[in-house]
């Protein structure tokens, strides 16, 4: 049948089963908002406040459900505010579909009124993007853009149409899409054989996870394979969650905020073994002395990781999870007794704690803990409050912690909250924010409220941009250049003009019933948190240091 481009773009996100676009709309992509608008049963539509907020929502949805997360945006500045939630996604491998619309065709490269060139701008942070220019390209384009967001190492796609080709008239004929499946085929026997083989010969083995565990869906294989192997377990701030942190044999999270067991611990091993992890800096640390004991073996899908930051001893590429299924097929049980008493040991010697009976991040984030009964999918900001919810909130389960991990970006929050709320609307769902970062997104409050999504922000308030603010006292000789934000903007009534319910809290009791009614209400909620300006994650590896040289409070006072 003849249908006009736009009439193809809401025929295709059908076929993909997409049920939720988050978006804004503008001149250029008003016919797919027009079709959009007869489709409304179909595919629900969130209107953010932002367009940066949109592509944040469609990054939430993504990483909370495990489908591939869609945004809309105009040609132009609304396009470009899609640039840092395109980035965002794309250095996490988190699949999206951007799409786009532009002037149209023959006003291209002409310095048109809202014209810019959005696959020029987006190459260098997208897995793939496309300019579509005849209107039988467009269904082919779209199914292929969703095919490569999800597949292999996932990541996001950004599709730009200009306008006369969503008007455009075309024959379209609807396609069956498969579930994607992960192709097994290219895993070398040998490369399995051989890491079967070191893992044999190790009595200090090290389990470090990343988030390409949780991409796969590999968390049973993974703890099938922890048992077999015998061996602690520590993971990435993109890992957590892929194996319990309830599970005795977890350390906790490795690298500059790791726990000194994990980092000891690795710095000690005889054999790291690296699943779905890139070895990022905030990981290694001093790279020449990462892990210098240990044969390094490094399980991934994406080739390119492989020597990249750490020369490896052996490595296998492909598919986590198929990886992992095949590597517990060949291994026979192994046990390290002595290894894993003196990692607990480590565990009772350097426990994380945090100053009692004053209100601190630590203390909300177990209080947070506490009440959802680890049942919560938790979303964060970038800074303090992101390292305090990576080391005092236990994850049991994937996609429950939603942060940005590679572009370390501000404002990611609260639109991914309502993403992931969107997505998994019986999950309770609580963004962990500083004040530094609410400021840059706070207008998504208002979408909350506007579409009725109960999340809950939970804003750590310490008048500071608490993390630069920690390097300046620790390297900067106390010099807090441009990171007080002692403005006087209050949050709480910030909130209720926005229409949610605005608490506050300067104690730990007032947190504990603030927090208890904003899980009762039922509502978006802000409760505004007062700590002390201070305040510092621990404990730190400071910048050039190898991870063995973490330290902490004590050892600075003792120093």
């Amino acid at each position: 049948m003849q249908l006009t481009g736009a009439e193809i773009v809401i025929e295709c996100l059908k076929e993909q089963g997409v049920d939720t676009v988050f978006g804004y709309p503008g001149g250029a992509i008003l016919n797919v908002y027009d079709e959009l608008y007869k489709h409304s049963g179909e595919i629900h539509h969130i209107l953010t406040s932002h367009e940066q907020g949109a592509s944040h929502a469609a990054d939430g949805y993504a990483r909370a459900t495990g489908k591939v997360g869609v945004c809309f945006a105009t040609s132009g500045p609304g396009a470009t505010n899609l640039v840092t939630g395109i980035a965002t996604a794309y250095m996490d491998s988190i699949p999206i579909v951007a799409i786009t619309c532009n002037v149209g065709v023959s006003l291209l490269g002409k310095d048109s009124f809202q014209e810019i060139d959005i696959t020029g701008v987006t190459m260098p942070i997208t897995k793939h993007n496309y300019i579509v220019k005849d209107v039988a390209d467009l269904a082919p384009t779209i199914r292929r853009a969703f095919e490569i967001a999800k597949s292999g190492r996932p990541g996001p796609v950004l599709i730009d149409i200009p306008k006369d080709v969503t008007a455009n008239k075309t024959e379209y004929v609807k396609a069956e899409i498969e579930a994607y499946a992960a192709n097994d085929s290219n895993i070398s026997e040998e490369c399995l054989n051989t890491a079967v083989k070191m893992m044999k010969e190790s009595s200090k083995p090290y389990i470090f996870v990343g988030g390409g565990a949780i991409l796969s869906g590999a968390s049973e294989e993974l703890r099938t394979f922890v048992d077999l192997l015998d061996a602690p377990v520590t993971d990435s701030l993109m890992g957590k969650g892929a194996f319990p942190g309830t599970d005795s044999r977890y350390t906790g999270m490795l690298g500059m905020h790791g726990t000194k067991t994990s980092n000891y611990g690795v710095s000690e091993c005889d054999l790291l073994v690296v699943i779905g992890a890139r070895f990022s800096d905030r990981v290694t640390g001093n790279a020449k002395k990462f892990a210098k004991h240990a044969k390094i073996l490094q399980i991934d899908i994406d080739p390119a990781e492989m020597n990249k930051n750490v020369i490896l001893d052996a490595q296998i590429v492909g598919d986590v999870k198929t990886v992992l299924h095949q590597l517990n097929a060949r291994l026979d049980q192994q046990s390290h007794a002595e290894w894993m008493e003196q990692i607990q040991s480590y565990k009772q010697k350097y426990p994380m704690k945090y100053h009692r009976g004053i209100l601190s991040g630590p203390f909300v984030v177990e209080e947070i803990y506490r009440q959802t009964a680890g049942d919560a999918i938790i979303v964060t900001e970038v800074g303090q409050h992101q390292m305090w919810a990576a080391q005092y909130y236990l994850y049991s389960a994937p996609r429950t912690l939603l942060t940005s991990g590679g572009l370390g970006t501000m404002g990611y929050g609260l639109g991914a909250a309502l993403g992931a709320k969107t997505g998994c609307p019986d999950k309770t769902v609580i963004n962990i924010a500083g004040d530094g970062c609410f400021r840059m997104n706070m207008n998504e409050l208002a979408t909350a409220v506007r579409h009725q999504i109960p999340v809950i922000e939970v804003v750590i308030n310490n008048h500071v941009l608490g993390m630069v603010r920690q390097w300046q006292n620790l390297f900067y000789g106390k010099r807090y250049s441009a990171t007080v934000l002692n403005d006087g903007v209050d949050f709480v009534k910030l909130a209720e003009a926005m229409g949610a319910v605005g608490l506050r809290a300067a104690t730990e009791e007032e947190f504990k019933e603030a927090l208890a009614t904003a899980m009762s209400l039922g509502r978006p909620v802000l409760i505004d948190c007062q700590i002390d300006s201070d305040d510092k994650v621990w404990p730190m590896v400071a910048p050039g240091a190898a991870i063995n040289e973490a330290f902490d409070e004590d050892d600075l006072n003792n120093k």
